[in-house]
């Protein structure tokens, strides 16, 4: 039979256990995503053309990262706000010798029902690294004479939805609004994994 002091620590033990398990989803849940170099100017070379009447967002995107769907349906709200005034595409990254079901997942579905979105494959991930994606859910944006006006994410943290920096700014920018938020964090999974694994990085993303 248990003594009343044993159960005590037993309890006290248990609720430790649940605080600092807490604790360590917030960290994980609120922990930026790496950033590469992006480009002030549009780089040359790339199978994306400027338009020239309007800007342009790029959308880099992990096809099995379930961080994703809070920033694609992110990209759904702000051009609810500002549809027609920008080009849209989003690329999935797809290792080259990868099969179609592998790159057409649900998330690729979902970015391709939105209206005026073209939705891409990235093979290797040569356009992520072209623009200095490193983090799923990576947002660009250039104006029609390619200068960078915005990078970082539209989540407030990894697969949060709802009001955030990164889409406010975004529709500002795109609806002549003045902005002083150029650059915003970004939440996802790596868009390449390193050790090539799918297994890996869903694990990684289970953990929330």
């Amino acid at each position: 039979m248990l003594t009343p002091a044993f159960r005590t620590t037993l309890c006290l033990a248990w609720m430790l256990a649940t605080a600092a398990g807490l604790f360590g989803m917030a960290r994980y849940e609120q922990a930026a995503g790496r950033v590469g170099d992006t480009p002030g100017s549009w780089p040359a070379g790339t199978p994306v053309t400027l338009d020239h009447k309007r800007a342009v967002l790029l959308l880099f995107a992990h096809p099995k990262c379930p961080c994703t769907r809070a920033s694609i349906e992110e990209l759904n709200r702000l051009l609810t706000h500002c549809r027609g005034d920008v080009a849209v595409h989003v690329l999935f990254y797809a290792p080259r010798n990868a099969v179609d079901d592998w790159t057409h997942t649900d998330l690729w579905r979902s970015a391709e029902a939105i209206p005026g979105v073209t939705v891409e494959a990235d093979p290797d991930g040569e356009q992520a690294q072209r623009f200095g994606a490193e983090t799923s859910g990576y947002v660009v944006v250039y104006d029609p004479y390619g200068g960078l006006v915005f990078h970082g994410g539209i989540t407030a943290e990894r697969g949060h939805v709802g009001d955030n920096p990164g889409a406010e700014t975004i529709v500002s920018l795109l609806t002549g609004q003045s902005t002083s938020t150029p650059q915003t964090p970004v939440f996802g999974c790596g868009l390449r994994n390193p050790k090539g694994g799918v297994t890996e990085l869903n694990s990684i993303c289970t953990k929330r």
